[in-house]
């Protein structure tokens, strides 16, 4: 009779322990994700530049280098930018000025801020499903039908992905370290 109730519990823990990952919440689903579309993923991360505008950065001795302990999380919460000299963006002058962490840029759009890139789920993409990411790629719109998604963001670009190629960065994005960073909201043109 023990035995059999022995039986049946370990029967059971081994099922609590097949359906638990089921009822996870909060924690990137980096065991579900195939380990080759997580590969091209971060390949097409690193391939489209993604780093320059949405890692900051940090001065060292060529200049700013990406500060890899912040990787993809967006133009720092607590960073002041400095003021934007008048006169300075125009038809005939600069079309664009940037931050000197390139997380930051102002142009006749207003100011716009690389958001974070994380699976943080508070201020992060830890939210999102894959079907919001593949909508804010191919409409420019943030989760596919909110406000625009501003210069230099080049979604333009991104949309001539495959859905596969956008599933497989969103995948890789899913297994980076997650950062509690709430970039601003962009600034309208005055």
């Amino acid at each position: 009779m023990s035995r059999n109730i022995l039986l049946a519990a370990v029967t059971i823990l081994c099922l609590a322990f097949l359906l638990l990952p089921n009822f996870t919440q909060g924690k990137p689903p980096q065991a579900a994700a195939n380990a080759g579309m997580v590969k091209r993923g971060e390949y097409l991360v690193a391939y489209g530049g993604c780093s320059d505008c949405h890692t900051p950065k940090k001065f060292g001795p060529k200049g700013p280098e990406p500060d890899m302990t912040k990787m993809l999380s967006g133009h720092p919460a607590d960073q002041k930018l400095p003021e934007i000299p008048p006169g300075v963006i125009g038809p005939d002058k600069w079309g664009a000025v940037a931050s000197n962490d390139f997380t930051a840029w102002a142009g006749p759009w207003g100011v716009s801020f690389a958001v974070n890139l994380t699976p943080d789920v508070d201020t992060g993409i830890g939210s999102w499903t894959e079907d919001m990411f593949i909508k804010t790629m191919r409409t420019g719109k943030h989760l596919g039908n909110g406000r625009d998604l501003l210069p230099p963001m080049p979604w333009y670009s991104l949309n001539a992905l495959t859905d596969d190629d956008l599933k497989a960065i969103f995948a890789y994005l899913r297994t980076i370290p997650a950062i509690k960073n709430a970039a601003p909201e962009a600034i309208p043109p005055k």
